[in-house]
């Protein structure tokens, strides 16, 4: 019996889609490599910043004093750790007070001691899922700190966020603006200034100084720290991770980011904004003058998604400040609000190129199709109907692509029993055999490439549906059928045990989606083999894609599974749609003896002119021919 094989432009097709799929769980794996020197110098971190924790109290126990007794030895006690600014100590603000701004948006608490943000609240998003009653704090008990090093003109390192900021709240017009200033004098200090706007995730950030050119050492910039231990906020903390790292702009408008491995560090030139990402939510620093200099570093603390599940990473950014004429004068924003594009892109800021939507053709198919069709159709009709009918759409305006693919399909398959017979003809001369075939494909008018091209067109468009999705902002927490969120995974059955790179627990849409792929591939497996021609030396295709029937399915399920349900709807739909396109197609558009009469009438034609691809493939086969055969006469 005739054994089957596979021909050339299949293999091709699916070894790319193979190792598209491949590449996709590669890039948006995290990185879980735990090295033990890492939890040693995290030890060692910690124990350093309890030691400072504890030198920051004595320094503000005493200064609370001071300010509560105005005793003189105190108060020159401290001078001698403090120098001019322990002045601040002698300020009814010198206490552990704090001031709250807000908005419809945002709510920011800001306390006399740092004078920086120690809470940032959304407070029209609740974390894990919806209906949990939590908002969503980006900032809270102590996970962040913004800190100036201040060096001083008497050789002194003090610390901004260690000592205390006099606070004055005034509005001028609608807007809320909140002076806090460490002061080394009446008249000379060091100013925060937050300015928030109604309606607003935008707040202004001043950096000034006033009257401390004398007080300060001005020859080298002062470095400002900023640290955030992100939260997680959402249902899944391995999926949330996976999408949270620290990018930023170039003065030029380049986008470029930290990475998602264990530890990551970059140093920035001319850096013009540095967002601290989540998958969902961003803490973004921006500055008007671009930072020269500045260095960020991110550290995962998702090593085990079983144990470690508040936070996600350690984000640290030092930024110099340079003196202007002795003096500091920074201009800056905060963006405390949601990583999501239409948001983002309102701003015109570039702020919306830190949501990951794919490089060149993958990003553009995204950014001018799927947004705004999904935009549009998501205003007027429930998300996850919004999903079918996007899908549909999608498929819809595919099928020309799909039905000449089909259309190639049958008519190699017509063809299939004069190209064995050139098989069997020329068994002992594989170069006249090619040749003798390409010709036949000539005089048939077939292009043998034309099964496999409209599969490489669509390769971007599936490639761009797995960056969309997950980072389509609309879907959080949108639910459909039995997912409660959209955005996350739709769990049906937990488990009691962890399967490796599975989870706990079993998702639906993945099972549904997986199931579709296999139907799929069971029906169009057969029909490609059928289609394709005896190639020699080739290996056993037929066995090949008996096993990727099974294989495909089962890595898309693990794949699915621990990804937010809309891109499981989408591939579910989209392979449901794809399988009823095929059966209608060949039903009622293919008619295999209209194309055996077709191709018989091309032959009696003048043979068109080969293509510049096909004359280019024709030259490789007899050049690859002529190299076997003379190797084989050495």
């Amino acid at each position: 019996m005739e054994q089957k094989k596979f021909d050339l432009n299949s293999i091709i097709g699916f070894a790319l889609i193979f190792g598209i799929l491949v590449f996709i769980m590669y890039q948006n794996q995290p990185d879980t490599k735990v090295v033990a020197a890492e939890k040693v110098q995290k030890e060692l971190l910690i124990r350093e910043a309890k030691t400072k924790e504890l030198e920051a109290k004595t320094v503000a126990k005493a200064t609370i004093a001071v300010a509560a007794t105005g005793d003189s030895t105190q108060l020159a006690q401290l001078q001698k750790t403090l120098g001019n600014f322990a002045y601040s100590a002698t300020l009814p603000s010198a206490k552990a007070g704090v001031t709250t701004i807000e908005n419809d948006l945002v709510k920011l608490t800001i306390a006399n001691k740092g004078g920086y943000i120690v809470e940032a609240t959304l407070k029209q998003f609740e974390k894990f899922k919806k209906g949990s009653g939590q908002l969503v704090q980006l900032i809270k008990d102590n996970n962040a700190n913004l800190n100036v090093q201040l060096l001083t003109s008497d050789n002194r390192t003090l610390n901004s966020k260690d000592l205390y900021f006099e606070p004055t709240l005034t509005k001028i017009g609608a807007d809320q603006v909140l002076s806090m200033k460490l002061k080394a004098g009446a008249n000379e200090f060091l100013e925060y200034k937050y300015i928030l706007k109604p309606n607003d995730y935008m707040i202004g950030f001043d950096i000034r100084s006033q009257g401390l050119n004398k007080v300060l050492n001005t020859a080298k910039p002062l470095d400002l720290e900023w640290n955030l231990k992100t939260y997680r906020n959402e249902k899944s903390v391995s999926y949330e991770n996976r999408y949270t790292e620290i990018y930023f702009e170039h003065e030029d408008g380049k986008i470029d980011y930290a990475g998602l491995g264990q530890t990551e560090e970059s140093d920035l030139q001319k850096a013009t904004f540095i967002a601290f990402k989540q998958h969902f939510f961003s803490t973004i620093l921006l500055s008007k003058t671009p930072l020269e200099a500045a260095k960020v570093k991110s550290d995962n603390l998702v090593i085990d998604d079983k144990i470690d599940t508040i936070f996600t990473k350690q984000f640290k950014a030092n930024i110099p400040l340079a003196f202007t004429n002795g003096e500091l004068d920074h201009k800056m924003s905060w963006y405390f609000g949601p990583t999501d594009y239409k948001t983002l892109k309102a701003y015109d800021l570039n702020l919306e190129k830190i949501i990951s939507l794919g490089w060149g053709i993958f990003g553009w198919i995204n950014k001018f199709i799927f947004i705004p069709l999904f935009g549009f159709l998501s205003s007027y009709i429930a998300y996850g109907i919004a999903i079918i009918v996007f899908t549909i759409l999608i498929k819809i305006a595919m099928s020309p692509i799909t039905f000449k693919s089909f259309l190639s399909q049958a008519k190699m398959k017509v063809l299939r029993p004069e190209i064995t017979e050139l098989g069997e003809k020329f068994k002992k001369d594989p170069m006249k055999k090619q040749q003798e075939t390409m010709k036949l494909y000539n005089k048939a008018g077939v292009n043998p490439m034309a099964g496999c091209i409209p599969a490489l067109i669509q390769l971007p468009f599936m490639y761009a549906s797995f960056q969309f999705f997950p980072s389509a902002f609309e879907l959080r927490q949108k639910s459909f059928l039995w997912a409660d969120d959209l955005s996350s995974f739709d769990e049906v059955i937990r488990l009691p045990f962890y399967i490796p790179f599975y989870g706990n627990h079993i998702s639906l849409f993945p099972v549904l989606a997986s199931i579709a792929i296999f139907f799929y591939m069971k029906m169009t497996s057969g029909d490609q083999q059928m289609a394709a021609p005896q190639q020699e030396g080739m290996p056993d295709m037929a066995k090949m894609m008996k096993i990727m029937i099974y294989v495909s399915p089962i890595m898309m399920l693990f794949f699915f599974n621990s990804y937010g349900a809309g891109l499981s709807l989408y591939n579910f739909i989209s392979n449901l749609i794809t399988i009823g396109i095929m059966i209608v197609i060949k039903r009622y558009f293919i008619d295999s003896d209209k194309i055996h009469t077709q191709i018989q009438e091309n032959k009696l034609k003048e043979p068109k002119k080969q293509g510049k691809f096909q004359k280019k493939l024709q030259e490789v086969m007899e050049q690859a021919e002529a190299q076997k055969a003379q190797q084989k006469k050495k």
